[in-house]
């Protein structure tokens, strides 16, 4: 790998052991008739084409047990591609995207539909200067037809000799540790750990990303980034739509599965985890698994469960129909976890994660402690806030003398918003980020089997407890459709030592919908 520099300190890409994926190339996408296909793969693919990021001729064929027609797949696959002002360059480019996508209808548990797909793509093939053939294989499907569809690949679709395989698996990766367990078993009794990219997509998300440099290239940040500066840190994911639907599929995984166990998690792992020796993939992981190892199993007393409830003209989770009657699956929690090694004894992490909320928002909030009481008192504490989505920003909230003849103190901001200050750059969707990066034999942001197994001995005992496996199920505290979740989060974050700002400070954001 290079490892120069420019002037500007440009810090290089990750370390791959492995060959990038440049020609003679198959990308297969199973579940193409599903709405992960048509809403994320297939736009983030059509992305990777324009910019040329995709292997020369290459060729992408969709895979499900839907029965349609060429002209039918193509609408579906192109559904979610935006062409603002019908601009020319974009409509030829989602020509040739249709041009070199084809569909192959066909079971998932059939070895002779998986035959019939294999004879497919040696015809492609067949076409090749060279022996060389690569195939990148893509489960946007149900957990539950996981193991038939990587048997079946690995059995009927493998490459043996001259190309290289490699196999993309969406989340959930299981229900508890037992079930995880089960489902990484069986997928390595047929893939091997540097075939296989598990993706959680918050890991390809660009202010995700983005922490691994705060972190480690600002000694600024760094030198305040343990337990002796720092009193509570919060993980925040808000929606502000509820199930609308597909109240049968969450109310099976509830939002700990949906989104604590395994976006938030991440997050956290990043935040918190030694800097690790390279930026190599392994380096990395090895590092986040460590920081997780720390980490013990979560405790009722710690956690805080909400379900919404009819307000603001929007019905209540309980009025979807798709839910089971009388359901206590929650649809807010807040739960704290605390890390025991040197840098973190001591401070909590707060998770919260919530539907049918105030507003759409994912941040990091890290609130340091107080200042040394004396001339000042009753004054804001710093924090340091992450903005992942919208909006994406780092912003360090600060106390400032006010304009003026008096000397009083207060709050404002050092603010990095990125609508303002990068006006042209355009951040990437985490899907085209992490398609890249599995055609690049990259597994930097992609979560290894060791890690996973981690992070459900921290849940599991906790989601034991709510599918009430222990005994009685815990019913969720009641809060209204719209608002900012449960009346009782309040006091449940004092309880972990966070300060609310003093009143009257706003962060600006209203004004970045002019820009």
């Amino acid at each position: 790998m290079t490892r120069d520099r420019s002037a500007s300190g440009t810090i290089p890409s990750m370390e791959s052991t492995h060959e990038v994926l440049k020609d003679n190339t198959i990308i297969i996408v199973f579940g193409a008739s599903g709405d992960l296909a048509k809403k994320k793969t297939f736009p983030a693919l059509f992305t990777l084409l324009r910019q040329d990021f995709l292997p020369r001729d290459v060729k992408i064929v969709g895979y499900a047990r839907t029965k349609m027609d060429k002209e039918e797949f193509h609408k579906r696959i192109t559904s979610y591609i935006k062409n603002p002002n019908d601009d020319p360059e974009i409509a030829a480019k989602i020509e040739k995207f249709k041009s070199i996508s084809t569909y192959v209808p066909g079971d998932y548990d059939d070895g002779a539909a998986f035959d019939n797909l294999n004879q497919y793509l040696e015809e492609i093939e067949s076409s090749y200067q060279s022996k060389e053939r690569h195939r990148l294989f893509y489960l946007a499907l149900p957990p539950s037809v996981f193991i038939p569809v990587c048997k079946n690949v690995k059995e009927h679709c493998y490459i043996k000799k001259n190309g290289i395989n490699r196999i993309i698996i969406e989340k959930p990766f299981g229900k508890d540790l037992e079930s995880a367990r089960e489902l990484l078993g069986t997928v390595k009794k047929y893939w091997s750990e540097d075939e296989t990219f598990r993706i959680d997509h918050y890991l390809g998300k660009e202010m995700v990303k983005n922490l691994l440099v705060l972190r480690f290239a600002n000694i600024a940040l760094s030198a305040a980034w343990d337990k002796n500066s720092v009193s509570n840190v919060q993980i925040t994911f808000k929606e502000p739509f509820g199930t609308e639907g597909r109240g049968g599929y969450f109310d099976e995984f509830g939002i700990i599965r949906d989104v604590l166990q395994n976006h938030l998690l991440q997050v956290l792992s990043v935040l918190a985890m030694e800097r690790p020796v390279s930026f190599s993939a392994e380096d990395i992981r090895d590092e986040k698994v460590k920081v997780l190892r720390a980490i013990p199993p979560i405790e009722p007393k710690d956690t805080l469960l909400g379900q919404y409830v009819s307000a603001n003209g929007k019905p209540g989770y309980l009025d979807d129909d798709t839910v089971p009657r009388n359901s206590v699956c929650p649809t807010y929690a807040a739960t704290t976890l605390w890390i025991h090694n040197p840098r973190w004894e001591g401070v909590p992490f707060i998770l919260k994660a919530g539907k049918a909320l105030n507003e759409a928002k994912v941040e990091v909030r890290i609130q340091f402690k107080e200042v040394t009481q004396g001339i000042f008192s009753d004054i804001s504490r710093n924090e340091l806030v992450i903005r992942i989505q919208p909006s994406e920003a780092v912003y360090l909230k600060i106390n400032a003398k006010t304009p003026g003849l008096q000397t009083r103190a207060m709050p404002t901001e050092m603010d990095l918003t990125y609508k303002r200050r990068f006006l042209h750059a355009k951040i990437p969707e985490a899907y085209e980020a992490l398609i890249l990066d599995a055609l690049n034999g990259d597994h930097s942001n992609f979560v290894r089997h060791d890690e996973l197994d981690v992070a459900w001995k921290i849940f599991t005992p906790i989601l034991h407890w709510i599918d009430g496996l222990n005994g009685q199920r815990p019913r969720p505290v009641p809060y209204p459709y719209g608002s900012r979740g449960p009346k009782e989060l309040e006091a449940f974050v004092e309880k972990y030592g966070f300060k609310r700002a003093n009143a009257g400070y706003v962060w600006p954001i209203a004004s970045l919908a002019s820009l």
